[in-house]
């Protein structure tokens, strides 16, 4: 049903004003105007508001009745668009974003406090979810936007690029090549190791970037998620290749991180978003300062 706000502004503004003309005067508009409005919301409601005679108006008992709801019905209305427009504003609101798990453990969390600080209302809804899950989360609306390992891009979504992101073998202090500050790819066939599982967006990179140099790597353990790889390496289970964001400086005291080469093997984190969508203006905000944080890392 449509709501005929000007019928109702021009039926208050005559019950205010006692007179067209006044109310006329009030809204800035021709008496003709608040005629036709009020004539409208009559003909629309089947009543009459307002009995007039060529000296005097007064309001019928259906208008006295209707007079306090038609007040709030507006003030409701006006209440609701400053809120809104407030909102956009000082950019206030919840966020939800998705993101890799290993973008929560070191490059989220500085931009999350500076963005809390600046916006101490807005509430941070994270998914962390596996690469492939992220872009289903953006496309479905569950986030607004999200961080993932940039790859096939997908034609409903843009694709920003933030960071490189290299991976590194972690092992345990008492590991044999705990010692070693850099290593080759090939060096680490003898050892069984703890890898990406297929479904992991990391497994993916990893392989392609292995066969295009001839390697095989013996995959003792597979794990889905990197914070679970740098569990199990902090217990001496066996060493890991993970993505060097995946190590929280301090957190493990007796794990080691090693440079592998030979090939230097890296992923692309990128920002995205649905191409025909519109962030809220809080996520927006977040958006634009995960964007100048990696303006300012390059």
């Amino acid at each position: 049903m449509k709501i005929d706000t000007l019928g109702v502004q021009a039926f208050i503004a005559v019950a205010d004003r006692g007179s067209f003309q006044g109310a006329a005067d009030a809204l800035h508009v021709t008496q003709t105007a608040i005629t036709q409005r009020l004539r409208k919301l009559e003909d629309f409601l089947g009543v009459t508001l307002i009995e007039r005679t060529t000296r005097s108006i007064a309001l019928t008992e259906i208008g006295r009745d209707f007079l306090p709801q038609a007040r709030r019905l507006l003030g409701e209305l006006a209440d609701a668009l400053v809120e809104i427009r407030e909102t956009g504003i000082v950019r206030r609101g919840d966020v939800s974003i998705a993101c890799v798990p290993t973008v929560g453990v070191q490059y989220l969390p500085r931009i999350l406090q500076a963005y809390s600080a600046r916006y101490p209302h807005n509430r941070i809804r994270i998914l962390d979810h596996a690469s492939s899950a992220v872009v289903e989360a953006v496309l479905r609306r569950e986030a607004e936007f999200g961080i993932n390992i940039a790859g096939e891009r997908h034609p409903e979504l843009a694709s920003v690029p933030l960071t490189e992101d290299r991976y590194v073998l972690i092992c345990h202090e008492d590991h044999p090549l705990a010692k070693r500050r850099r290593i080759a790819w090939k060096q680490l066939q003898p050892y069984p190791l703890i890898f990406a599982g297929e479904v992991s967006g990391n497994r993916v990179l990893l392989d392609q970037a292995l066969k295009a140099s001839h390697l095989a790597l013996r995959s003792f353990y597979e794990v889905q998620r990197s914070s679970t790889a740098v569990g199990l390496v902090a217990q001496g289970v066996g060493a890991a290749v993970v993505p060097r964001l995946a190590i929280q400086k301090g957190a493990y005291p007796t794990v080691r991180m090693i440079e592998l080469t030979h090939p230097v093997v890296s992923r692309t984190l990128a920002l995205v978003a649905r191409k025909t969508g519109h962030l809220s203006p809080a996520a927006q905000a977040l958006y634009d300062m995960i964007l100048e944080q990696a303006t300012l890392a390059r």
